[in-house]
Formats: structure tokens, C-alpha cells, sequence
């Protein structure tokens, strides 16, 4: 009932939305009363008014689109949806929960399980070297399936890689033209030896899903997992986009929100391939921890954790406390899926657009989750003079570094590029900084020294202006 409210409101203004929204809570409370004995709560609700007004929010200052769940020991506590899953001229469609997504590289976490499906019955060992089933990967005869699963194999990941990724992601690859791709690297370290992520391992192991079943990677994921476990809107890509599916394009945010390119579904494989929904997605790994695709004894092994990943699931600090599953992005989505074993709480989440970052989104909607202090973000920016804003327009470089940023301004609106690729725009927190949140990073200007200092995460670089 929840969920179609939200849907059928959609349109609405939001302060009758939220009318709305107070009226289904209580006539839900109203017949929980009447019809439903009295049992002390598992635990203290959540406030879902404070999450309506954080998506409202993002919603209004154009910071997200997508669609969210929460759900607890197969009770969904809280689903949200906003934005559009098609922009033109002439329309908008509304995300709603049936809303498709590409995944990205929560792809991952459904080859790891066919692999250890595939342990189970025998038809391989994780500790088998990788030459036995394709020699003609560097160090083939040193790596483990075990180490490509926790991505320490060393195993160079080509679509990281400008230099031997396909020049042109939109157009179709080859499995095997992939393949050769990364026989032809180097091994980026010896196997076991330290972590690094990699794509390229997650394409090699769906190749062995489909070498041991002799069946294609497609009907793995169908026969294997979405068939069993009844997720009726999650398949692997072997086509565009098609909105006709319920399947969404994706946008980044420059004045307007534009339509970004579709990286070709064909280089994804193993490794990104997945279409889904954050309902599936909830499923799916509920499905994992309650035994229903693999057994105790291969989730354990899964979950056996070294520099924050496992065999195919990652770990995820939220609200004090630890979460498994993935996380995933290409093109403009993103996703993420985390799961806490102890309170059999998952929260699913799935963007066509990634300007506020998705870690935040869900780093906050784990805090109200468990009663924590959590501000919802402004995003309010002020406005810098076009007279200020013309002194840090250029090219900045760094010596010995791969990237240079071009600086230009538009109205009263600086736009950045790297290495002359498409133009973001920034946004003012005051007088000489500026940031472009979608990546994370904050851009210090120093007119007078004609410096640009460039903060991400933990890292400071400093350019220079050329003249």
C-alpha cells in the first residue's frame, strides 16, 4: 500500500505528498491497532519523516535520482523513489520502485556466488591455478580463483587502464578480444601479495562460469540464481537501453540534467553486466545470508575479510557498525547494496545520477536508521563575481603528473575539464572554493600565486596556472 501511495503521488506537490504519507502511517497504526495484538517492537523505528525530507531534498536541488529500500528480516521498513528514468523534451518518466538500473559491479557479487556454487558440486577448486582452465593469462600458473575473487591476483584491469581499455566504450567487444586484451598485460604484482581491484579477474571468472557449465554467463545468472530465488527484474544486458523494459537511462547534472553514454554492455561481462532493481536486489542477498544459494561453509569462506574485501563481497562502515555486500557504478549509475547480518538489515539502493554522492546518501540513511545525528545537507551555494571568478580561469598543471585542468567560466558559473574531456560545473562555498561533489573533490584557488590546490578524500595536489 506504502509503496503504491508513493508511486501514484509522485507528481503531487510535496506538501500534499507529505499529507498523504501522514494520513497511509495512521490508518497503517489504526488497523495494526484493531486487527493485530500488541508485541514489544524488535527494535525502535525508524523516522521515516526525517528520510522523506532528506530525499525531498535531494530532490528538490536536483542532487539525486533513484530509488531506495530498507527492509528488515523481510519486512520492508522504508522505499523511496525520485527523479527520472527518462528525460526529452517532451516528457519525463518517473522513477518508481519497478524502475531498472545497470548495476555496475554489484555484478560482482553474483559471479563470486556461481563460483562457489560451482566449488560445491565439484567442478572446480578455489585453490586451482588459473592455467588449468586459461594458461595464456600472465602468471596463470601462480593464480588462484580463491585471489582473483578477492581481487589479489594481480591481474591488470584493462577498462582501468586508458592506454588498453577499448578506445571506444559504446561499441561492441568480443569475449574473446577482451581476453586477449588482458593476456597481453603484465601481472601488476606477484598473486596474494597485496590488493588491488580489479575488473579484468571478475571477466575472466565469468568466462569459467561458462567454460565449467558449457552454458552461456546469462542463463547462469538466470538458472542459478534469479529463476531460484524469484527476482523477476534482474538479467544481464545484451542489448541498449530499452525504456519499453522499464529500464532507465543515465544523467549527469550540468545546467540541465544530460543523458550520458552507454558504455557497451558486451565489455561488462562478470564484472558490470546486470540489470536490477533495489527490491531484487534486497532479495538477492537476503537469499545469500539465509543459505539459499550457497551454503554456510562457502558464505563463511565468502566473508573471510583482508583489506576490506572478501571473495566477491566488500565491507562498509555505517553507523558505527559493519555491512557486507557491493557497491557499483558505469556511466552515470551507481549502486549499493549492504546487508548486517546481526540485525538482518539490508539497504538497497540503485542512481541514474550521481550528483550528491551515493555514500553519503546511504551513510545518512544508515544514521537515521539507528537514531544518530544526521543534518540534512542544504545544498546551498553562493554567488562569486564574474570579476573574481575570470582570475582563476586557465590551464593548470603539475609537473610529472598525467592530467591538466582547464578552468573556464560561463555567466557566473566556473566549469572544469580533464585533459580537454567534458566540462563540470562548480560550486561556490565561498570566495576562492569551490566544489564538484559528484567526484568528491574541493578546489582551492590562490589568485595570487596563481595556484589551484585540488582535495579529494585524504589527498592535496597543488597546480599551476600556466601563463
Amino acid at each position: 500500500m506504502k509503496r503504491i501511495l508513493r508511486t501514484a503521488t509522485g507528481l503531487l506537490p510535496l506538501c500534499a505528498q507529505r499529507c498523504f504519507r501522514l494520513i497511509n502511517k495512521r490508518l497503517a497504526l489504526a488497523s495494526l491497532l484493531i486487527f493485530i495484538p500488541f508485541t514489544p517492537a524488535h527494535s525502535q523505528g525508524i523516522d521515516e519523516d526525517k528520510l522523506d525530507s532528506f530525499f525531498d531534498r535531494l530532490n528538490e536541488k536536483n542532487e539525486a535520482m533513484g530509488s531506495l529500500v530498507s527492509v528488515k528480516d523481510g519486512r520492508t521498513l522504508y522505499s523511496r523513489s525520485i527523479g527520472y528514468s527518462e528525460i526529452s523534451e517532451t516528457k519525463k518518466t518517473p522513477i518508481t520502485a519497478n524502475t531498472r538500473f545497470r548495476v555496475g559491479s554489484v555484478t560482482k557479487m553474483f559471479t563470486a556466488v556461481m563460483i562457489l556454487q560451482l566449488v560445491e558440486e565439484g567442478k572446480l577448486k578455489l585453490n586451482d591455478r588459473l592455467d588449468k582452465y586459461l594458461p595464456q593469462i600472465p602468471n596463470a600458473d601462480k593464480i588462484t580463483i580463491a585471489q582473483i575473487l578477492a581481487h589479489r591476483s594481480g591481474i591488470h584491469d584493462i577498462m582501468a587502464d586508458p592506454a588498453l581499455r577499448p578506445r571506444r566504450r559504446t561499441t561492441q567487444v568480443t569475449k574473446e578480444d577482451m581476453l586477449a586484451m588482458i593476456a597481453k598485460t603484465k601481472s601488476d604484482f606477484e598473486p596474494g601479495t597485496q590488493y588491488a581491484y580489479s575488473n579484468s579477474g571478475y571477466l575472466i571468472l565469468g568466462y569459467l562460469v561458462e567454460i565449467l557449465t558449457a552454458e552461456s554467463y546469462e542463463k547462469g545468472v538466470q538458472e542459478r540464481i534469479t529463476s531460484s530465488i524469484g527476482l523477476n527484474d534482474t538479467y544481464v544486458a545484451m542489448e541498449g537501453i530499452n525504456v519499453s523494459k522499464n529500464e532507465s537511462f543515465s544523467y549527469t547534472r550540468l545546467a540541465n540534467w544530460r543523458k550520458q553514454p552507454e558504455t557497451h554492455w558486451s565489455m561488462l561481462f562478470g564484472s558490470g553486466s546486470l540489470i536490477s532493481t533495489p527490491d531484487d536486489l534486497a532479495i538477492f542477498i537476503q537469499a545469500l545470508y539465509g543459505g539459499k544459494l550457497v551454503s554456510q561453509k562457502s558464505l563463511t569462506r565468502m566473508m573471510v575479510i583482508e583489506d576490506g574485501y572478501g571473495l566477491g563481497i566488500d565491507t562498509f562502515p555505517l553507523a558505527d557498525r559493519t555491512f557486507y555486500g557491493h557497491t557499483g557504478g558505469i556511466d552515470g549509475f551507481g549502486s549499493w547494496l549492504a546487508y548486517l547480518p546481526e540485525e538482518k538489515l539490508t539497504i538497497a539502493y540503485a542512481t541514474n545520477a550521481k550528483s550528491y554522492p551515493v555514500a553519503n546518501i546511504i551513510g545518512g540513511v544508515a544514521d537515521v536508521h539507528f537514531g544518530r545525528p544526521f543534518q540534512i545537507p542544504a545544498f546551498e551555494s553562493i554567488t562569486v563575481s564574474t570579476e573574481i571568478l575570470d582570475e582563476y580561469v586557465g590551464k593548470y598543471v603539475r609537473q610529472g603528473a598525467p592530467v591538466s585542468f582547464a578552468v573556464s567560466r560561463k555567466a557566473a558559473v566556473l566549469y572544469i575539464s580533464v585533459n580537454g574531456g567534458p566540462q563540470f560545473p562548480l560550486e561556490a562555498t565561498s570566495e576562492d572554493t569551490f566544489k564538484l561533489e559528484n567526484q568528491g573533490m574541493v578546489l582551492e584557488f590562490d589568485k595570487d600565486h596563481k595556484e589551484m590546490t585540488l582535495r579529494r578524500g585524504n589527498s592535496l595536489r597543488v597546480f599551476k596556472k600556466e601563463n
